[in-house]
């Protein structure tokens, strides 16, 4: 069984935690977190945890435009934003 760090971050009254091998690169995990805090700032204007409680629904779609099976699929703020909107019009 791998060994795992706990990562932890905090953003504006929210906390974040991620579960990363032992010899994967903390920086780029915590880079991730902080983009998924940006796309979720960008999307709801101003995050705050009410919004992720009552919509956690579009949040977990954002997260899946974002990551897929784990790994970082799209970089791109505005390119993830754009899909989720033409998604959310169908």
């Amino acid at each position: 069984m791998a060994a795992l760090v706990k990562l932890k971050k905090r953003y504006a009254g929210l906390f974040f935690t991620i579960a990363v091998d032992i010899n994967d690169n903390e920086l780029s995990y915590l880079e991730t977190i902080h983009l998924f805090v940006e796309l979720l700032d960008s999307f709801f204007s101003n995050v705050c945890e009410l919004d992720i409680v009552f919509n956690f629904n579009k949040v977990y779609s954002i997260l899946d435009e974002f990551m897929l099976a784990g790994e970082i699929q799209e970089t791109s703020k505005r390119e993830i934003l754009d899909r989720f909107s033409d998604w959310a019009v169908i």
